[in-house]
């Protein structure tokens, strides 16, 4: 046998080595290629995304009696509202209808329609909004196109909660598909917020996403930090929260000690805000609620009634916040493990408001956009070995977008603005001075010793206890310097703490429903033909068309009360009338004298 050389031996080595690295590039291809998948049937998709939207519409409804009444303080025990069974019918509640406008554009024009289309259906939508929501909708239809409508620029709630409440809807069609979360947060987030804003609403749909195929409430928490980007401070919030529950296990209270110090007392997670005004201690940013969903989830334990009220407890936005919470966890419930008391008196009649779904029909449009979502993101639908059809999806790791601050924003470029054709699909126009009720009696100023602002709401004061009050007085509008279109109660008074009612009465030719499109500084109630229509106790700055109701114009004369609250500065009202489409109604008469015939 011939001697083997040194020379030899290292050629063999190196033959060998090449071989075993060949090998290990071999193996670690077929790895990365080889394609996870996750699966979920129909039925079982469609069990949890119902129990998904219960759990939003218990949680928000359970909470909806202490939303920003408890700012910076947790819920007293004794303070915690008892369940009602109508509070699971949330019909009217914008943490719920504004994901129908999102649902409809994607029905319409599939998941790759573009983002002004998005926002020209936004602008179209006849809801009462406020904050993010509704300061995007209002840039959107001064024909500010987005994503500019949400840029801190031309909004200054950009980093509020807005698209953190209505993203929901983005999880529960995107079973295991982050990315598709992560994609519609960039479309129908925009329209409304940014950086931080944006994120939070991308946080909670990717939870939702993973809930449908895990239990673990860490790993669905990890899963939506994994969505947005690690640098922003919403993460921050979210793994601040994490460590605080890993070190006070037992403690809620103590954790939410520390959210409160770090996100609500400290102006560093502060430097975008809009929270001013008397109470400054109310936080509707995205980050501290974002950390009250998750301390309900966290400390919640997986029992749905717990994660409710805990996250209630937290205060500040307490309806919206339980309801993130509520319907993540009852997402990886399911129907079959919902409280009993979540399942029953459920309206599946009445509209959401303003929109084209009532209870079964969003159950079914979001079932038909899981199913082409699936196929879009590389999926299948296939028979199991039962026969039932089931999604087969691929694990994708997240394409988290980049980071943005709403307080160093991106600077703009280019025109900002929709086009002609683009703003002639925009029905819903801001008003003329000429388009409002401009006919008005006014009464006051009333007080009472001791009570003023929000607390005037509910003290009656004459006007509103007799139907035949008579010591009116005509109120400028349009003329001495008056303006147009705002019922300028400030200026008419000039009083803080007060109370005043406008009066007048519309005539139109045949009963009709009709939209009146309000507006108030500060709260609002309105009578038609004596009967409460509507009510809004908020401390807020005026802007037309702030609150929708729908009502019912009989044929002939409709009596109009107003009664407008005011704690310290601005003060007045708008009222606009017009046809479910809101389009202005031709022959409409007005006068302070009911007896007069048009």
């Amino acid at each position: 046998m011939a001697c083997l050389t040194t020379t030899k031996i290292k050629n063999i080595m190196k033959s060998v080595n090449l071989t075993v690295l060949f090998v290990l590039i071999i193996s670690l291809y077929s790895c990365t290629s080889k394609v996870t998948t996750q699966k979920i049937s129909i039925p079982e998709y469609q069990s949890k995304m119902k129990a998904g939207w219960l759990g939003q519409m218990a949680g928000v409804g359970w909470g909806a009696p202490t939303e920003f009444i408890f700012n910076g303080r947790i819920i007293p025990q004794e303070e915690i509202p008892v369940w009602e069974k109508d509070m699971i019918n949330q019909q009217e509640q914008d943490d719920i209808y504004v994901e129908m406008t999102f649902l409809k554009s994607l029905e319409d024009y599939g998941f790759d329609v573009s983002i002004r289309q998005a926002g020209i259906d936004f602008a179209n939508s006849r809801y009462g909004l406020a904050h993010a929501n509704e300061h995007g909708r209002h840039n959107l239809r001064l024909g500010i196109a987005p994503p500019h409508s949400g840029h801190p620029k031309y909004n200054r709630h950009a980093d509020d909660i807005d698209y953190q409440i209505e993203a929901d809807f983005s999880g529960l069609i995107s079973p295991g598909m982050p990315n598709l979360v992560i994609e519609l947060g960039e479309k129908f987030g925009r329209l409304m917020n940014y950086g931080d804003g944006v994120y939070g609403g991308q946080f909670v749909g990717a939870m939702y996403a993973k809930a449908f195929f895990e239990a673990d409430i860490n790993k669905i928490i990890e899963s939506g930090l994994a969505a947005i980007p690690a640098e922003s401070q919403y993460a921050e919030a979210v793994r601040d929260v994490i460590n605080w529950h890993k070190a006070n296990p037992d403690d809620w209270q103590k954790t939410w000690q520390l959210i409160e110090n770090k996100y609500n007392l400290n102006p560093e997670y502060k430097k975008f805000n809009c929270s001013t005004g008397e109470d400054i201690d109310e936080n509707i940013d995205a980050k501290i609620n974002g950390a009250y969903v998750v301390i309900g989830l966290l400390y919640g334990e997986g029992d749905l009634d717990k994660t409710i009220i805990i996250s209630m407890r937290c205060g500040q936005d307490s309806d919206c916040n339980p309801s993130n919470a509520a319907g993540i966890l009852a997402t990886s419930m399911g129907m079959e493990k919902l409280p009993e008391r979540y399942k029953t008196g459920i309206d599946i009649a009445t509209n959401f408001s303003f929109t084209a779904y009532n209870f079964p029909s969003l159950l079914e449009v979001c079932t038909k956009l899981a199913k082409k979502a699936v196929i879009r993101e590389g999926g299948s639908i296939e028979k199991n070995a039962h026969g039932v059809d089931e999604f087969i999806i691929p694990v994708k790791e997240p394409l988290v977008p980049e980071v943005l601050q709403s307080w160093l924003p991106q600077e703009i470029t280019g025109n900002v603005h929709f086009s002609e054709e683009e703003m002639d699909k925009i029905k819903v126009k801001i008003r003329r001075p000429e388009d409002l009720v401009n006919i008005w009696n006014v009464a006051g100023p009333f007080s009472k010793d001791g009570i003023g602002g929000l607390d005037l709401f509910d003290v009656a004061f004459a006007p509103e206890k007799n139907s035949k009050y008579s010591e009116w007085q005509k109120m400028p509008v349009g003329v001495d310097d008056f303006e147009a279109d705002f019922i300028n109660l400030e200026r008419y008074f000039n009083v803080e703490n007060s109370v005043a009612y406008l009066q007048t009465n519309v005539w139109i030719e045949n009963a009709q429903k009709v939209i009146f499109e309000i507006g108030s500084d500060d709260g609002i109630k309105v009578w038609l033909n004596d009967k409460l229509v509507h009510q809004n106790n908020e401390e807020r700055g005026h802007e037309q068309g702030q609150d929708i109701a729908e009502v019912n114009l009989e044929k002939g004369w409709n009596s109009i009360l107003l009664k407008v609250t005011q704690g310290e500065g601005g003060w007045g009202a708008s009222l606009v009338i017009c046809d479910m489409e809101g389009a202005l109604i031709d022959g409409l008469k007005y006068s302070t004298n009911e007896l007069l015939v048009p």
